[in-house]
């Protein structure tokens, strides 16, 4: 079901040259971009990759609608589809669709612990037990260390990878030489991988490791993605 055709579209090939290999159980992981260039999508690439490698994702946006996010799902999956070899696109639809949670909060409305006992009510009443955990659209002006403390401590205690999005602007300090904002670069020692996006004048989005891990040596590492699907382009 899930060919080597698949995988090479996948995002998270940014991370073949890194000897980690991705993000991990109990680690965090933020992809940075200014707004409307493609956090949600690349974050659901990488939600993808991991269902279709049956693994159970718990997706909640502080931006979009539940149906919203259904769609782009179903939007990416049918690009792969479209342009790789599955041996059965239904099945592994449907094992996309068993293997999701989605959920919608207001900013402000979602705690540390409001998430702990969410998770083990899907657990425990549903036998829903998440692996990989998105959180999109998470303000980190308004987050403290406190928090972010918390959440890595959720990520070791239940032993998932959280991946989340922080949105950037032009006017934004950056912290070189990483190139990280300082409202995010503050949270530095909670987060294991930093993804930066930005678009090219070609149309393309370049995705850029900026922190893979205690990894020194991730070099110049950039790959270019479809502007729509944030999947990696076909060349």
């Amino acid at each position: 079901m899930y060919s080597k055709e698949v995988n090479e579209r996948s995002p998270l090939r940014v991370f073949e040259k890194s000897i980690h290999g991705g993000l991990g159980p109990g680690n965090l992981g933020v992809v940075m971009s200014r707004a409307g260039i493609g956090k949600t999508a690349f974050l659901i690439g990488v939600a993808l990759d991991d269902l279709m490698h049956g693994q159970k994702v718990f997706h909640i946006s502080f931006e979009d609608s539940v149906q919203r996010i259904r769609d782009f799902y179903d939007v990416i999956f049918e690009e792969l589809r479209r342009t790789t070899h599955m041996d059965d696109a239904a099945e592994a639809h449907q094992l996309v669709e068993r293997s999701r949670m989605i959920h919608v909060y207001g900013r402000g409305e979602l705690s540390v612990d409001r998430l702990r006992k969410t998770i083990g009510f899907l657990g425990e009443h549903m036998h829903f037990e998440p692996s990989v955990l998105v959180l999109d659209g998470i303000d980190f002006h308004a987050t403290d260390n406190d928090e972010l403390g918390t959440l890595k401590a959720l990520a070791e205690e239940l032993k998932v990878e959280i991946w989340m999005s922080a949105q950037v602007h032009r006017a934004d300090p950056p912290n070189p030489p990483a190139r990280v904002a300082d409202h995010v670069v503050r949270f530095d020692d909670y987060m294991s991988v930093l993804v930066l996006l930005h678009p090219e004048e070609a149309g393309s989005v370049t995705v850029q490791l900026l922190k893979d891990h205690d990894n020194p040596d991730i070099g110049d590492l950039k790959m270019k993605l479809d502007p729509t699907t944030l999947l990696l382009l076909n060349e």
